[in-house]
């Protein structure tokens, strides 16, 4: 098995990979799109997918603070069926409520500039969530 973390946005997903043994996430790229044409990013995961073998995406579900589903929630939704019907490969939805602001520490800690920031961000915040989804895996062991 081999996951692929994904943070989605409204023109940017955020993408990232575990390694074989899945205990390591790491960030790979930000796959940038026109304002919510999620499907014109399927060509590039295709790859992807085909690429590192993927068995399994996990994408983040932004719930708001209050813990109810929101906008993007529900894009997050709306996404899962696209790659549903493009690669019927099994969705693992995993709480990302400030995975983004996380990220910007990280990156901010590490004195990355403004806008070595603004593109890595993305890809930070899937490796955050996917570390999420692999660090409950194994505790479920």
């Amino acid at each position: 098995m081999r996951y692929l973390g994904l943070d989605l946005g409204t023109s940017t997903l955020g993408v990232a990979v575990s390694d074989r043994t899945n205990t390591i996430a790491s960030p790979m790229r930000t796959l940038r799109f026109p304002r919510e044409e999620y499907a014109s990013v399927l060509t590039e995961l295709k790859s992807i997918v085909v690429e590192k073998q993927i068995t399994d995406f996990v994408l983040g579900y932004p719930k708001n603070l209050n813990n109810s589903e929101g906008y993007a929630a529900l894009r997050s939704e709306n996404f899962a069926k696209l790659l549903k019907n493009e690669f019927d490969l099994p969705i693992h939805y995993v709480d990302e409520r400030l995975s983004t602001v996380e990220a910007e520490k990280i990156l901010l800690s590490t004195d990355t500039s403004r806008q070595k920031r603004k593109k890595e961000i993305d890809s930070i915040a899937a490796t955050l969530i996917l570390e999420t989804f692999l660090k409950r895996k194994e505790e479920e062991r």
